[in-house]
């Protein structure tokens, strides 16, 4: 597998796992039944779709995982803001950059 074609199924998974999780809590908070179980279940299938994605390719997963956290925490991150209207604060840009410099040492060969 090309460094290429991992990186983006990376992403892609980081993208699927954050946004499972924000459907997910977008259903915890809805006010009717229905949108409530419309969304869990929209949550369940994309957090499906992120398991699917980061086990069908052959990799030792362990040694991709720092770079796959620093994808995790930057789409989270976005996540949050764009639908959540949360700001990070200056502590998740500090954590933030710790985040990215451990991933970036443990990825270090892996791909």
């Amino acid at each position: 597998m090309s460094r290429m074609t991992a990186l983006a199924i990376l992403l892609l998974a980081a993208i699927l796992e954050a946004g499972g999780d924000a459907v997910v809590r977008l259903g915890l908070q809805a006010t009717s039944g229905r949108a409530r179980a419309r969304l869990f279940a929209v949550g369940a299938a994309v957090l499906f779709a992120y398991g699917y994605s980061v086990n069908v390719p052959q990799w030792e997963f362990g040694r991709l995982l720092g770079i796959y956290v620093v994808f995790f925490f930057v789409v989270a991150q976005v996540i949050g803001w764009l639908v959540f209207h949360q700001l990070p604060t200056r502590i998740v840009y500090v954590g933030g950059a710790f985040i990215v410099v451990g991933g970036l040492i443990l990825s270090r060969g892996s791909l």
